[in-house]
């Protein structure tokens, strides 16, 4: 049986706020805010969630404090947010989308419910993979590389940062949609993938694009696409996906950055996050700190963030169905 995080219910926020004045917004927030990251200082989303929240603190005139609490993919800092959540409305976090998509069907209980206990605020940033492969591996285009994966079964090796990953997720996909069945190879680090590929150990792997490009420019790698629904700023040369060999238009597989809120966070709180989140991420300068550390601004409304997490719940659900069945 599921035992959920303790949090606030919201049948006694109704009645409490039936009985009490109206929430004066203009008195939120009445303290520092803390944010739970569930990876350690100086990792990607840490350092993503640093750019966001020192410019909100100057617009809400309270500091913000980040809590990293590693562990579990992320996991852990979901639960650490909703465990230390009070009546303020002050507790709150970032997470990448394996914590509310997959982490239920990869781990079990992971001891909160995405529906029940997590409130949207806003997407922050997206990253999409690269379809690497070596430069002297004589597949030049998505079109050749498709037929070499359907050539025989498992013709193609590929790596990935190991098994469940968003890198090995994202390659099923793509061997799904294209209709070939690719070797997975797991491996422990980018580094280790993008070094098999060039020494021809094997034949490809998805990845950052900023882990791929450096290997481009020096002349050691090939891009063949990208997973976005359009082409990216962080690969500006690289075509999508959607839309070639066969692919659907609408085929896209990208890793994301969110804003998280406990369920029973005041509405007006919601909505005033989300809009100076999203005004902070229109800054190009913003802009910019993301793109250095492989991240695309991707701000939207809390509707659209659970919008994302019920379909990529879904998508990456079926996705692990096959891998499962195999």
């Amino acid at each position: 049986m599921t035992t959920h995080i303790p949090r606030r219910a919201a049948f006694g926020c109704v009645l409490a706020f039936a009985a009490a004045p109206a929430f004066a917004q203009d008195a939120w927030p009445t303290g520092p805010l803390h944010v739970y990251v569930g990876f350690p200082a100086g990792s990607s989303p840490d350092t993503l969630a640093r750019i966001i929240t020192e410019p909100l603190a100057e617009r809400l005139g309270q500091p913000v404090v980040i809590e990293n609490r590693p562990g579990a993919g992320g996991v852990i800092g979901i639960q650490q947010m909703l465990a230390n959540a009070g009546d303020d409305d002050l507790t709150f976090g970032t997470t990448i989308n394996g914590p509310v998509t997959t982490a239920a069907r990869m781990m079990g209980d992971t001891g909160f419910d995405v529906a029940a206990d997590i409130a949207p605020v806003t997407l922050i940033a997206t990253s999409p993979l690269v379809l690497a492969v070596s430069s002297q591996s004589g597949l030049e285009d998505l079109e050749g590389f498709v037929a070499a994966a359907g050539a025989e079964e498992e013709a193609i090796a590929y790596g990935s940062v190991g098994q469940g990953s968003g890198a090995h997720l994202t390659a099923e996909l793509f061997a799904d949609e294209a209709g070939v069945t690719m070797l997975h190879i797991p491996f422990t680090s980018y580094a280790e993938v993008t070094t098999s590929i060039m020494g021809g150990e094997i034949d490809a792997g998805f990845m950052a694009p900023s882990a791929a490009m450096p290997h481009v420019e020096g002349g050691n790698m090939r891009i063949l696409g990208i997973t976005s629904s359009e082409p990216s700023a962080q690969a500006p040369d690289v075509p999508v996906i959607a839309g070639q060999a066969g692919f659907a238009e609408d085929f896209r597989a990208e890793l994301w950055n969110g804003f998280i809120a406990p369920s029973g966070t005041d509405a007006a709180v919601v909505e005033r996050l989300t809009t100076e989140i999203t005004e902070i991420l229109a800054d190009p300068g913003v802009q910019e700190q993301l793109l250095a550390i492989g991240w695309q601004a991707a701000p939207g409304t809390a509707q659209e963030m659970q919008e994302r997490i019920t379909a990529d719940t879904q998508m990456w659900g079926g996705v692990i169905d096959r891998i499962e069945a195999q």
